[in-house]
């Protein structure tokens, strides 16, 4: 026969910061930030969304905006892992090009393009973060664009792009376009997919 607990025991336990799956909150509480932001989630909506109390996350996460930037890091880490993964199938430069502009275009895309990407949706709040977390948004904004100089070099080397092209200039036009499919995600699926790609990819004849 099961026993029931005392409910000032369950009040304890629900208090305890520790008791809970780390990577389920940080998933859960990346939710409420891609939607609204950081300044915009507050801690009720990020409790609700963890099912935790305001004092667990603050035991736990010590306040919001060290909240921010477990959620920060970890999705930097599971969406470079899962671009990472699918741009190995793929050998030439233009290739890998072809397929990180459908990546954006899936995570555009229903429910997942509605919820929004951290990364976007800070670099657009970016005057109103403190200096430290601006540094960290706008360094990743960087590294997504060495990383597409990085495919565009590739494709120069391989003669699957141009060598004629600007490769700075070319990674931040599609680095524009890649983001801006995020902004359209969050009110509408971006139409006509594959021309689409298939006018971003002629700028790399």
């Amino acid at each position: 026969m099961s026993k029931t607990q005392p409910t000032d025991m369950k009040s304890r336990e629900r208090g305890r910061p520790r008791e809970f799956d780390i990577e389920q909150a940080l998933d859960k509480a990346m939710i409420v930030f891609r939607q609204k932001g950081f300044h915009a989630a507050s801690l009720n909506d990020l409790g609700e969304a963890m099912g935790l109390t305001a004092g667990s996350i603050y035991k736990a996460f010590k306040d919001k905006r060290s909240l921010f930037l477990l959620v920060f890091e970890r999705y930097l880490s599971v969406r470079n892992a899962d671009l990472r993964q699918r741009l190995a199938q793929f050998t030439s430069g233009r290739e890998k090009l072809g397929e990180l502009l459908q990546f954006y275009l899936d995570s555009a895309r229903a429910v997942e393009g509605r919820t929004g990407c951290l990364v976007v949706g800070s670099a657009v709040e970016l005057q109103v973060l403190d200096d430290d977390l601006s540094q960290l948004v706008s360094e990743a904004v960087i590294r997504n664009k060495n990383f597409l100089a990085s495919l565009l070099k590739l494709g120069q080397q391989d003669g699957s792009v141009t060598p004629n092209l600007d490769v700075d200039t070319a990674a931040g036009l599609i680095l524009c376009i890649a983001f801006g499919m995020r902004v359209v995600g969050k009110i509408t699926d971006v139409k006509d997919e594959p021309e689409t790609i298939k006018l971003v990819m002629k700028l790399l004849d």
